[in-house]
Formats: C-alpha cells, structure tokens, sequence
C-alpha cells in the first residue's frame, strides 16, 4: 500500500522547487493533492507531469499574501476531493538580506504576508476540518533562517522564527485531537527562491556579517532530498513526532 493512499493533501508554492518535488511525491505515494501557486503556466505543467502518471491532481491559483486566495484554496480541496488530510505550506519568499535598521515597511509586509500570514490564515481553515475529523497533519516549510539568525535578513529571519514558534504551539495545543504539526528547516536548495533576492540592494553590513557563513555550506539539496522528509511527517510513520522542526541542511548548522 502506498504510503499517502487516498490521503487528500494541499501544497502551496507547488509548481516548482521544494513544492514540486513534494506533489510529484506525494501523488506517486497515492494522494489526491491540490496544487495551489500563482503561476498559472507551471502549475499546468505539474498537471500534466502528474497525470502523465496516472496522479490525482487539482490546481488552483492562489496568492499566499491574499486571505480569499486560502480559503477559495481550502474549499477547492472540500469540493474536489471532501476533506484536507494534510497541509504543506510551502509558498515562501527571501528578503534582500536588509539588517533591521534598513528593512522597509514593503519588505518586512510582503515577507510576512507570505512567509507567516499565509501559513497561518491556512492552517486556521484546514484545523477547523482537521478538528471535526480528529485527524490531519500540517507540515510548514521553515528554514535554517528560523533556527539560527545570520542565514538571511531580518524580515526572513523573523518570519521563519516565527513559523517555528506556530508550528510548535500548534503541534502541542491540538495533540490529543489526532493533529501533528511539525515543521522543516532546510539549509541551501536548488530551486527559483533566489529569484526573489534582489542581490543589488544587499547591505555591505550583510555582505560583511552573513555572507561569510554561506561559505560554511558543504552544498545545496535537490528539492527530492527535502520532499522526502516532508513525505516522511506526512506518513503513518512519524504518527510519534509532533510540535518540532527536522533540519534538512546537509550538516550546514552543525558547525
């Protein structure tokens, strides 16, 4: 029997990178995934790549900064497929590196919006269908940036933090509801999220202070290295881990 066998999953920033990587696994383990992004184009062809498959698939665009993007994202998955098993907030974006003292208002807005808010506002629409079923399981995508503080700026920085802090609190409050909630901490990956940098806008305090500890990296992951832990907490065979956060880094932060 396939691990995810009939399990409905929804996975946001699913049509490239890590959360690619996560829905062709997950379908390929028997799951009834909806695919949520905003690219329209990408997300048609992870449909193709999974039906290819024999996959079950649903995409929808959604805009993890945009509340009625979630919950249309929510009810897309209950009308497709009857239920949420499980939620993997993928969606995410970098910062520009900014110390505290540079980061703008736009910035530290639009990290937020996606990398915190989103998640949020997901997780409170799913857990009301996890609740009444007393089953589900949330996997947030979080980063070594919320475990440590020189992997990015300090808008980054803190919406990871941040996301760590709801994962636990969420993994323990709803632990004898039949919910798990744990979260990933990946290092360096080979994906688009570095098109969200603006490399001309990084600070000499940044280029001082933080680049020097990327060359600490023994190297990136491909996104199927990372997914594979995300197919793990999502499984029957993590059912005994709840409320913490796996480090996918390859070994980074254990200098």
């Amino acid at each position: 029997m396939k691990r995810l066998e009939n399990k409905v999953a929804i996975v946001t920033g699913a049509a490239s990178g890590l959360g690619k990587a996560i829905t062709l696994l997950y379908t390929a383990e028997g799951a009834k995934v909806v695919a949520a992004d905003i690219n329209e184009i990408a997300l048609g062809s992870l449909k193709d790549e999974v039906m290819a498959k024999s996959g079950t698939i649903t995409t929808v665009i959604a805009n993890m900064a945009k509340e009625e993007d979630i919950e249309n994202m929510v009810k897309v998955a209950v009308a497709s497929y009857g239920t949420v098993d499980i939620l993997v907030n993928n969606a995410g974006i970098m910062d520009d590196f900014s110390p505290a003292s540079d980061v703008t208002d736009q910035m530290w807005d639009r990290v937020m919006a996606i990398n915190l808010n989103g998640p949020f506002k997901a997780m409170r629409s799913v857990l009301k269908i996890m609740l009444e079923q007393k089953s589900g399981v949330i996997v947030n995508i979080a980063s070594i940036g919320g475990l440590q503080g020189a992997r990015a700026g300090a808008a980054y920085t803190a919406s990871k933090h941040a996301l760590i802090g709801l994962t636990k609190n969420t993994g323990y409050v709803y632990a004898k509801s039949g919910i798990r909630c744990n979260a990933i901490a990946p290092g360096a990956m080979e994906t688009n999220i570095g098109a969200t940098i603006d490399f001309t806008k990084i600070s000499p305090l940044a280029n001082e202070r933080i680049m020097p500890g990327m060359a600490l990296n023994p190297r990136s992951s491909n996104p199927s290295e990372v997914a594979s832990v995300a197919l793990f907490l999502a499984s029957d065979e993590a059912s005994f881990i709840n409320g913490t956060v796996v480090t996918a880094d390859g070994g980074w932060t254990a200098y």
